[in-house]
């Protein structure tokens, strides 16, 4: 072996960041396929590479044993004594068989099988990099498009972005900047796969985590997240110190922190309200920016009849259910709303077993000059 192959082995694990013993260990192997293809060799051998000059050297390795079956991989303990004395049943018996011309051969044959292994050597690097990156946030560029995918070169391997992941009405320019969800790292025999999302609700949980130190520290949590991703999602949110606004934390001074996010979503409406353990306040926030009058709670059907103000029905169902299908997601619970006038023919309100209080949950966002909502009229 040439000392240029040497310093290409340095090279390729400065450059590539491939371990030195993985790529001996592909030129080993290359070298044994090279001398049994090309010399018809069928026994057992070992390569033995010497770093500092640069030399192979072919052994066959034989079993010692008391009855030869197959002498290209046995030798009798007769035989083994004669050459070492100290050989005894079971040991491996090895002697060089290295070809004069081996060298040009091998040459020729370990190129294609280096470069393989080097080539498999780098899509599992690249595939343990972003296979511990799942569920995570990525920058990249579009790259191209054909009928199933948008193409995302995310540096080191493309990323596909798959159709039910697009965003609808979302442009997608070629070598624009976007930022996508990993949702799934497969290995394949044409290197890692990486499938990516604009519209899983994990991207928006990241944003959030990005943007509000008070998330990413721990300090509020993100209990639940319903998304339909380009047109509105709602969010839960829960301050473990009750001297924390959980809600004002992620609005952010003059709403600058969700408006970030609704930048980056391309104008997505973003609601944010607060999480309780309790049904009745958690459904009554759920279908903010409606106001609710009552919160009837069904345990064993985990449904919820809600009672609103009648020039409000349609801003709490919202444009073709979107504001109560919402709701329903973020909570859990089935919702049945139900106009004021509606619950009283109904004689189900007012309810004297109600434990709700409609509280003015919206005037903070007014407050700071910042209206996450609008009027949705059917």
């Amino acid at each position: 072996m040439s000392s240029d192959l040497l310093d290409a082995l340095t090279a390729l694990e400065q450059q590539k960041g491939i371990s030195r013993d993985i790529l001996i260990e592909a030129i080993e192997a290359a070298l044994v396929t090279a001398y049994k293809r090309n010399f018809n060799q069928a026994q057992n051998v070992r390569v033995d590479l010497n770093l500092e000059n640069g030399s192979m050297v072919v052994y066959s390795r034989k079993d010692v044993v008391e009855e030869v079956e197959d002498d290209r991989l046995q030798i009798s303990l007769e035989d083994a004594k004669e050459i070492n004395p100290a050989y005894e049943i079971g040991d491996v018996l090895e002697q060089e068989v290295t070809p004069r011309n081996f060298g040009r051969i091998a040459a020729q044959t370990a190129k294609q099988v280096v470069t393989q292994r080097v080539r498999e050597a780098e899509r599992g690097l690249i595939y343990e990099e972003y296979v511990d990156r799942t569920d995570d946030i990525v920058n990249g560029v579009i790259e191209r498009q054909d009928a199933r995918n948008i193409y995302i070169s995310l540096g080191k391997v493309e990323a596909a972005l798959p159709t039910n992941e697009q965003i609808q009405g979302e442009v997608y320019k070629p070598q624009s900047r976007i930022r996508v969800y990993i949702t799934k790292v497969e290995r394949t025999t044409r290197g890692p796969q990486i499938i990516v999302s604009r519209t899983h609700p994990g991207l928006l949980r990241r944003l959030f985590e990005m943007e509000v130190p008070e998330i990413f520290e721990g300090i509020v949590e993100i209990k639940s997240i319903a998304r339909e991703a380009g047109d509105r999602s709602k969010i839960s949110v829960y301050a473990h110190n009750e001297e924390i606004d959980a809600v004002g934390a992620c609005v952010g001074a003059k709403g600058a922190r969700v408006q970030t996010i609704v930048n980056e979503l391309n104008g997505e409406k973003i609601d944010i309200v607060e999480w309780s353990e309790d049904p009745v306040v958690f459904v009554a926030n759920a279908l903010s920016p409606s106001q609710v009058l009552d919160v009837i709670v069904n345990e064993e059907e985990k449904s919820t009849t809600v009672v609103v103000p009648d020039y409000q029905l349609s801003l709490a169902i919202g444009k073709r259910g979107q504001n109560a299908r919402l709701a329903a997601k973020l909570t859990g619970w089935k919702i049945d709303i139900k106009s004021e006038t509606d619950a009283r023919e109904l004689g189900i309100y007012p309810n004297e077993t109600s434990r709700f209080v409609q509280e003015d949950k919206d005037a903070s966002f007014e407050d700071i000059g910042y209206d996450l909502y609008q009027d949705e009229e059917e």
